[in-house]
């Protein structure tokens, strides 16, 4: 198995992204452990693929050192860091609040940094390690009616490519997957919300975000946990600061 004796931890990795990635790296002989707010979801999750689960909120500093620390000390070290975790809520901006914007970027922007921070306190970067931010296509190319979600995006990408630059001499690398519209619940949520706002039906709504995929269909979270997969395993040492476009052809 490629990754036999690694420790990863997965954020938001009681469903959907987050879950697949989990079951992948595990398959492949690492030690897994889920984070995310409901313990209830992650156990069931972890029970699955025989991880580790651990109740945690990307948004409080508090309880992402703490979290990472359990896991540092369940695991004994942090080899391998993705960064998952986030929400997906549109608004028009003339319509929006700063609480809104607050609310996006405390989980997909500043609940990347701490997971990041954190999982790098306990990454032995001299010997090897892997990071791996969830991003967006909408982190690349900007997202209509999603202001605060492309910036939150966008913004993990810099990050990712900054720290690519600190760490360019050792063996750890920083990579972003940027997936396009994926088949999780995000999709289910953000149809009932489209079909509201537009007053369109669901099936229109629907049809709106996988129409948005080059290729016409909703990508599978397996497709996005598979690249995820090479990014930890051997061959990709050279694969780093790089935002990896999984969004079914360019538009």
């Amino acid at each position: 198995m490629l990754l036999t004796g690694r420790n990863a931890v997965i954020t938001g990795g009681g469903t959907g992204i987050g879950l697949s990635i989990a079951r992948t790296l595990a398959e492949q002989g690492c030690n897994v452990a889920v984070t995310g707010r409901r313990l209830n979801v992650l156990e069931e999750a972890a029970k699955s693929f025989g991880g580790h689960a651990v109740k945690m909120d990307v948004s409080d500093e508090a309880s992402v050192v703490t979290g990472m620390q359990s896991i540092a000390d369940y695991f004994g070290s942090i080899d391998i860091c993705v960064a998952n975790a986030g929400i997906a809520e549109g608004q028009n901006i003339r319509n929006s609040s700063f609480d809104f914007w607050r609310k996006i970027m405390a989980i997909n922007l500043d609940g990347a940094y701490l997971t990041i921070r954190e999982s790098l306190r306990h990454m032995p970067v001299q010997e090897w390690g892997r990071v791996l931010a969830v991003s967006s296509i909408a982190g690349v190319r900007g997202l209509k009616g999603a202001h605060a979600y492309s910036a939150s995006k966008h913004g993990v990408i810099g990050m990712i490519r900054s720290l690519c630059a600190d760490h360019a001499k050792l063996p750890v690398t920083f990579n972003a997957i940027c997936p396009g519209y994926v088949d999780t619940d995000i999709i289910d949520r953000n149809t009932q919300s489209i079909s509201e706002r537009a007053h369109i039906s669901q099936e229109e709504a629907r049809a709106l975000m996988v129409d948005l995929n080059p290729h016409g269909r909703l990508i599978t979270a397996d497709e996005v946990a598979s690249a995820a997969l090479w990014i930890c395993g051997p061959g990709s040492d050279s694969f780093d600061g790089q935002a990896m476009e999984i969004s079914g052809g360019q538009p």
